[in-house]
């Protein structure tokens, strides 16, 4: 049987264990992470961040899939149990859900090695032939099913899944990876100040997506020895790839849509601006992820609610969209809304004018409000006649933070409501 066969594919994705990192809290992403971890983050109207490497999994016929958590997980596991609960064991098949429970340490999790050495009783159990382990906050599409099938056919030890990226936009937040013409890695970098370019592309560098692959012996033998070592930070960027990459096959593989006429497309959603950005990008006439596209669906727990509803056709008070995602449960009564994401059960009243935000769940914006350029937060209800967006002094002097690129972020507390979680 020859290695294209997708018999040959299915085997080797029923042969893997996915393992998706998804407990970190993305600082960066200030008072969004409040009171989830990034994973768990809002993304697109409908989904969380979360769901895209699950989707992948799914999608890639890679069926045993863990996600490590730690950070203020209770939105992501409820979440996960909601929308990921239906998976049967007895068919091969599991999304189980891994908190941080101190199995071989006093210590919560110290790095991304440190959290699958943790966990490597429970992958053993699982017997793969690989180990997956996934970066559980990135916004993309893939079949991982050719990233293992590379991995195999290579005979690596460690594959690196990476995707290009301009120099500047690599430095100080990506690793960076030298190849050799057959993609083996000779350099790495861990978010260097100065990445090393791609040598037919100066403006370009190879970086690290924070997906592996390896072999599962070869894993645990590396997590061990990693765990040894009293000065590792025992992460995988830092210290797992830096020290077998000489010694060792590892081996860049390049990320490709998973379907076969869109480009590839990643997004670290890790700043607000990124975050809001990725967000707005969703609402081009042909966006750079085509969230429509049932050829490779992005799974999520779905609330059943009522269909959007758009209120009133009078002359200056005309419920309207335009160049917008409304989700349900929305109710825009009397208002204009233009490029906006609008999540579920968002609210908008009489003669508002609401442009180029992204209004997460649950929001209610009293009448005559006009916003533009925000990110408000869940379960946010804005005093009617409100400006926001408009003048970033007036709107740092109210508590709310501003970006650099001038983006509002408006939270429950910001707004002097009860403090505390709702999610």
């Amino acid at each position: 049987m020859t290695k294209a066969d997708p018999r040959y594919v299915s085997n080797l994705t029923r042969d893997t264990y996915a393992l998706i990192l998804a407990g970190g809290r993305g600082s960066r992403l200030h008072e969004l992470t409040n009171w989830r971890a990034k994973p768990a983050v809002y993304f697109g109207g409908q989904f969380r961040i979360i769901d895209f490497p699950l989707s992948n999994c799914v999608n890639s016929g890679v069926r045993r899939i863990g996600v490590v958590t730690q950070y203020k997980s209770h939105s992501l596991i409820r979440h996960l149990s909601r929308g990921w609960g239906h998976f049967k064991r007895e068919l091969g098949e599991s999304v189980e859900i891994l908190p941080a429970s101190q199995r071989y340490s006093d210590d919560w999790y110290q790095g991304t090695a440190d959290a699958v050495f943790q966990n490597q009783d429970i992958i053993r159990h699982e017997n793969p032939k690989f180990v997956m382990v996934l970066s559980g906050d990135h916004i993309y599409r893939m079949d991982y099913a050719g990233l293992i099938a590379a991995h195999a056919e290579t005979g690596a030890d460690m594959t690196v899944s990476c995707i290009e990226v301009p120099v500047a936009e690599a430095a100080n937040s990506f690793g960076v990876m030298e190849v050799d013409r057959s993609h083996r890695i000779i350099g790495f970098e861990e978010k260097p100040a100065n990445p090393k370019p791609l040598p037919d592309n100066p403006e370009m560098c190879l970086a690290s997506m924070g997906n592996y692959v390896f072999n599962s012996d070869f894993l645990f033998e590396q997590l061990k020895q990693d765990a040894g070592n009293l000065e590792s930070d025992h992460d995988f960027g830092k210290n797992i790839i830096p020290a077998i990459i000489n010694n060792h096959k590892v081996f860049a593989y390049r990320h490709r849509s998973a379907l076969d006429n869109e480009p590839p497309y990643w997004r670290d959603v890790g700043t607000l601006d990124s975050f809001y950005q990725a967000n707005m990008e969703l609402l081009q006439p042909t966006p750079p992820l085509n969230l429509y596209d049932q050829r490779w669906p992005i799974w999520s727990y779905q609330e059943q609610l009522a269909p959007a509803k758009f209120v009133f056709d009078d002359d200056g008070r005309r419920g309207t969209a335009a160049d917008a995602i409304v989700s349900s449960g929305c109710i825009i009564s009397g208002a204009t809304v233009r490029r906006c994401v609008l999540f579920n059960r968002v609210h908008i009243h009489d003669y508002s004018l609401v442009e180029d935000s992204v209004i997460l769940p649950n929001v209610v914006i009293g009448q005559g409000a006009q916003i533009k350029n925000a990110i408000l937060e869940r379960g946010c209800v804005i005093p009617e006649k409100m400006v926001i967006g408009y003048d970033r002094m007036q709107d740092k002097k109210r508590g709310f933070r501003v970006t650099e690129q001038g983006r509002v972020l408006v939270t429950r507390e910001m707004l002097g409501l009860n403090i505390g979680y709702e999610d």
